[in-house]
């Protein structure tokens, strides 16, 4: 009987963990005993099976673990063995479970690590009737061997306070494996993410590159004029990389939109050793930007030749906002350059704004040819730019109205099919009411100043048939953020769920943003993302919350440089001449290890933020953004990093920023912002001209905003409901009014009834629905837009946009026919 009963108790338990396992991924926090998410192997394990879909195990482990269980079995008597093997089985494989750190009570990298995994009261008992003698070669725990004798104290010995995450209760634990696997989101669709800290103490840090040089080194420039060198362990040298703080143009007054505002390195740096800066300068009332090529000194890797400043390009600024600032090299070796349409508010330039105007350089996306500029021109015109030949535009103009695109990028592609690459991705800040995400295309008008967003802003230019324009991808009010700032697709290695989510933020409001395409009908579905709650971003050296003026994106060096160093370990000074890596010592021409070997992460995201948008204040920190979900397995994303030796001191890294322990995911950032003026005395003003005094009841355009940010109110998510009704009426009773893209809106009654209703019902916390009502018993909601119409529930819905409708702001009806609802705490029946 005792050895049926073993036998079937571990089948059956194993039954149940393939059956959970099946439904792989919100409320958990999946956690491996090396203190990072679990994945799904790169093959299928051997031994543990079961956890090939997912887990904690790569084939090396589990492979271990087989041994382990032979050994097992040669120490263990025959008899006992034929018994116990599946017990055996059970416990060594929840090394590889997804929630190995909670059995084993390993959250707490400073804790000790338990012996077994914990286990659930009746498992245990059943374990200890056939096979407690088991232990003594499973442990070297010597308390648990004592306690052998005592059913109860034993099983005590082995369980866990958590008693959810017990084995093998958990496998079964719909809380637990509904999700598991999946990238978290919270009730109302909010994807839960973490952040690790990069980088601290910051002026406004504007842009963070790499040179693609296998160096993996990232570049950090500040507003103020100054680029700093980050190594990959994250120390940064103490010398910077480039200082041109006494040319740039900016002050300390916060949202200044002026400044270092731009970096890319050539694509063949490492052999030319060429980079190109986007700046502003100015003289008096005459203010301009800049865009310059430099060299690397020869002398040293990590330092610009200063002197080696050759001016490309340079174009006249008629205001000191909307300056643009963003530099980058394409697949095709070009360099794009992306201006602001020159400032003040709804670009007053000329007839039709500078826009919209093909002869302006202002508003636009230009791109040229700085390849082989050593001798005649400093850039030469790609034959195939779209206005080539055409005697009323500037044969440098790319793309155009835009109005001030503030980060731009090139998606990498689909890091196995290539798909998306090429791509090219830009947030455009708008005027007064809408910021836009575009997809910007060789000779496209993106509407400027006859657009914004989707709708018009200049009617009469807007209505003219000629304009072409291309409408964006995403467009959000200013009820959510009020300058958009670009970010990158994710093609990373380590965080194979984000792949194809395209992240980005707001400078205003603080908000993380993400799209992701339907490839099937081309269009983008939003999701705010928001600093993961609870534990779900409880790993070591994992933080959840970050600074609320978002500047800018980044990605790191995706591929490791392949033959240009090679065989570098141990060379004289003498041998590195004519590489680009030299060293100077007091020792000067001894051997000395040179290059050394690290390990780097591939082309994941980051971000970078400030608690004060002032060129002058310290307070900006460089994040790395990180899906406590699931990773890459362990090997795969690592590459070999050169890392070249450097004169001079290094600044070691040290984290400041700290876990907050909350309940609930938080969509925007923690840090307030601070609302006084730098104590930093102000630098010498340069005198521009006076600005027009902007109409009453109306914001001056801006860029990158000026002033601070006020105190935000939170806003509703995609789905929320609220029920509006005339006064006098109960609670529970009212016009449906839903939140969806951005704005509220009403919802038409065609095909409205009692499942539509209970669905707005549960949702807003009550038990029971009354009835459907239509014909806008409750009042029209005239103001609003109609966003939903044919509206089918099955009443299961967590809320009105997951059930079928006829599309958001599609309708054939008229306020007349708003929809509401009779909601009751109580059953009416009674």
């Amino acid at each position: 009987m005792a050895g049926r009963r073993a036998g079937a108790g571990t089948g059956v338990w194993t039954l149940l963990a393939l059956l959970a396992l099946r439904a792989l991924g919100a409320a958990a926090h999946p956690q491996c005993l090396d203190f990072r998410p679990p994945f799904r192997p790169p093959q299928p394990l051997r031994f543990c099976a079961q956890y090939s879909a997912f887990g904690c195990c790569a084939p090396e482990h589990d492979a271990a673990l087989a041994r382990r269980f032979g050994a097992l079995a040669a120490r263990v008597d025959a008899a006992i063995w034929a018994e116990c093997a599946g017990y055996a089985l059970d416990l060594l494989c929840q090394e590889c479970s997804p929630y190995a750190a909670h059995l084993y009570d390993a959250e707490d990298p400073s804790t000790p690590l338990r012996t077994v995994p914990g286990l659930c009261e009746d498992y245990c008992l059943d374990l200890w009737q056939s096979c407690r003698g088991l232990f003594r070669h499973l442990s070297p725990d010597r308390e648990l061997w004592t306690l052998e004798g005592n059913r109860a104290k034993f099983c005590r010995y082995l369980s866990l306070d958590d008693t959810d995450y017990c084995f093998p209760y958990l496998l079964v634990n719909e809380n637990l494996n509904s999700n598991l696997g999946r990238v978290v989101a919270d009730a109302m669709g909010c994807l839960q993410l973490c952040l690790e800290e990069v980088a601290n103490g910051l002026r406004n840090p504007v842009a963070m590159v790499h040179a693609q040089d296998g160096s993996h080194r990232f570049f950090v420039a500040e507003q103020l004029g100054l680029v700093w060198v980050y190594l990959p362990d994250r120390s940064r040298l103490e010398k910077p990389f480039l200082n041109i703080s006494r040319a740039v143009l900016t002050s300390p007054w916060e949202g200044d939109e002026r400044g270092f505002l731009g970096l890319a390195f050539h694509p063949r740096f490492r052999h030319n050793g060429k980079l190109y800066v986007y700046y502003s300068v100015g003289v008096g009332f005459h203010e301009w930007i800049r865009i310059s090529e430099f060299r690397v000194s020869e002398d040293d890797m990590n330092a610009v030749d200063h002197d080696s400043e050759r001016i490309i390009l340079e174009i006249e600024e008629p205001a000191s906002n909307h300056n643009g600032g963003q530099l980058l090299f394409g697949d095709d070796g070009y360099l794009y350059i992306f201006t602001g349409d020159g400032g003040m508010a709804g670009d007053p330039f000329g007839k039709f704004g500078n826009a919209q105007n093909k002869s302006a350089l202002l508003g636009k996306v230009l791109r040229i040819d700085v390849n082989r500029n050593e001798r005649g021109p400093l850039y030469r015109i790609p034959s195939d730019n779209p206005f080539v030949g055409d005697p009323a535009a500037r044969p440098e103009v790319y793309a155009l109205g835009v109005r001030n695109m503030w980060r731009c990028s090139f998606d990498r592609g689909d890091p196995a099919s290539g798909a998306g690459r090429g791509r090219l991705f830009c947030g455009d800040v708008g005027q007064n009411k809408f910021e836009e995400v575009d997809l910007v295309e060789r000779g496209r008008n993106y509407g400027w100043r006859a657009r914004e967003g989707f709708e018009c802003y200049d009617r009469k230019l807007c209505a003219n048939t000629s304009l072409d324009d291309v409408l964006p991808i995403f467009a959000y009010p200013h009820k959510l953020g009020k300058s958009v700032t670009g970010g990158y697709v994710y093609r990373g290695c380590e965080y194979p769920n984000l792949n194809g989510l395209y992240i980005f933020g707001d400078f205003m409001s603080g908000r993380l943003m993400s799209l992701r395409e339907n490839l099937g009908t081309g269009q983008w579905r939003y999701n705010e993302i928001c600093m993961g709650r609870g534990q779900t971003c409880a790993f070591p050296g994992l933080i959840n919350n970050y600074y609320p003026h978002i500047i800018s994106f980044a990605e790191d060096e995706a591929e490791a440089l392949r033959g240009a160093v090679p065989e570098l370990l141990e060379l004289t000074w003498g041998q590195t001449q004519g590489l680009g890596f030299t060293l100077e010592t007091p020792e000067a021409r001894t051997p000395l290890p040179l290059l050394l070997a690290w390990e780097a992460p591939a082309g994941e995201l980051y971000f970078m933020s400030t608690g004060v948008p002032s060129a002058t204040v310290a307070r900006g920190v460089v994040y790395k953004v990180i899906d406590p979900s699931r990773r890459a397995p362990p090997g795969k994303c690592q590459i070999q990093a050169a890392h070249v030796k450097v004169r001079g001191r290094l600044v070691h890294f040290v984290p400041k920023e700290k876990f907050i322990r909350r309940m609930e995911s938080t969509p925007r950032p923690t840090k307030a912002p601070r609302r006084s003026r730098p104590t930093t005395p102000p630098l010498a003003p340069t005198l521009r001209p006076a600005r027009p005094t902007p109409r009453p009841g109306r914001r001056r355009g801006s860029g990158r905003r000026r002033g601070r940010l006020g105190t935000a109110v939170p806003e509703p998510s995609n789905g929320a409901v609220r029920l509006v009704r005339p006064p006098g009426l109960s609670p529970g009773r009212g016009r449906v009014e839903v939140f969806a893209g951005g704005r509220w809106g009403t919802v038409c009654d065609d095909a409205w009834d009692t499942k539509g209703a209970a669905v707005v019902c549960r949702q807003l916390g009550f038990a029971y629905t009354v009835r459907a009502t239509k014909r806008a018993e409750f009042g029209e909601g005239h103001t609003l837009p109609i966003l939903l119409d044919d509206v089918r529930c099955t009443g299961s819905e967590r809320n009105l946009l997951e059930c079928a409708h006829a599309g958001l702001g599609s309708h054939n009806c008229d306020h007349q026919e708003d929809a509401g609802v009779v909601c009751s705490r109580e059953n009416p029946d009674l």
